[in-house]
């Protein structure tokens, strides 16, 4: 499963159905998001088939942002069976997201 782009409607069918995800809250004028963007579509392939990754557009879908809080961006969000189990503030290294990633599988 390639790296998503969801919108409002979509979110809960595809976070829902995916035993474990990964979604990027972000903003095109972002500079840490720009940043994370590329560690972001490289996890997409590395976990292709067994996670989703996805990412959020927070100008663009603001109901998602409030209704998981986000506050600042980039806001990285797991998921497991649509719950969501740990975040991460900011742009990290890939390994971090690996760690987060790895623990739930």
């Amino acid at each position: 499963m390639a790296l998503r782009h969801l919108k409002t409607e979509d979110f809960d069918g595809a976070v829902g159905s995916a035993p474990l995800a990964m979604v990027d809250f972000w903003a095109p004028w972002c500079g840490p998001c720009r940043v994370l963007g590329p560690v972001v579509e490289d996890l997409a392939l590395r976990y292709e088939g067994r996670a989703l990754i996805a990412k959020v557009d927070v100008d663009g879908e603001p109901e998602l942002a409030r209704r998981f809080g986000v506050m600042n961006i980039p806001t990285v969000v797991f998921l497991k069976e649509g719950r969501e189990f740990d975040r991460k503030v900011g742009a990290f290294p890939a390994e971090v997201y690996v760690e987060a990633l790895d623990k739930a599988l």
